[in-house]
């Protein structure tokens, strides 16, 4: 059996969250996804602070961020993630609307492992979410944890 681990989502737009929610969840991708709605949120989530003091310890096997996010965006967030030696070998998915290119860019320049545009569709949404879920979370290996 499979050992299925924790996938942070960090996005705010509640349709997104419930379509990512409900394709990792029917094809059975994760363990636990835990959902923050911005990237202020997500930082306080890795770092165990706030309300994320108590949270389990151990870093998600993947982070999903959405770039176009109040308070902090993702690409902060994304900077921060590669630049702390607790949290940069993570794999990050930048899941966002933005066809920009200079956000492309700077998402590879920053160290993002993935970058994908959401589809407009429903099913093509559904279809991308579970191929990204099913490779991060299943089919790539992660770097042992340190001290293994």
């Amino acid at each position: 059996m499979t050992d299925l681990k924790r996938i942070l989502l960090a996005e705010d737009n509640l349709n997104d969250i419930e379509l990512t929610l409900r394709a990792l969840s029917n094809h059975h991708l994760a363990n636990q996804v835990d959902v923050v709605h911005d990237g202020a949120e997500a930082l306080d989530y890795l770092y165990r602070r706030g309300q994320y003091a108590n949270r389990p310890p151990g870093n998600p096997v993947l982070i999903v961020l959405d770039n176009k996010m109040p308070k902090v965006d993702g690409l902060e967030v994304l900077q921060q993630i590669k630049a702390d030696d607790r949290f940069k070998t993570i794999p990050v998915v930048m899941l966002t609307s933005s066809r920009e290119h200079g956000d492309l860019l700077k998402s590879y320049e920053l160290g993002v492992n993935a970058y994908v545009v959401k589809p407009v569709e429903f099913c093509d949404f559904v279809n991308a979410v579970r191929e990204l879920g099913a490779f991060w979370g299943i089919v790539n290996q992660s770097p042992p944890k340190p001290g293994s």
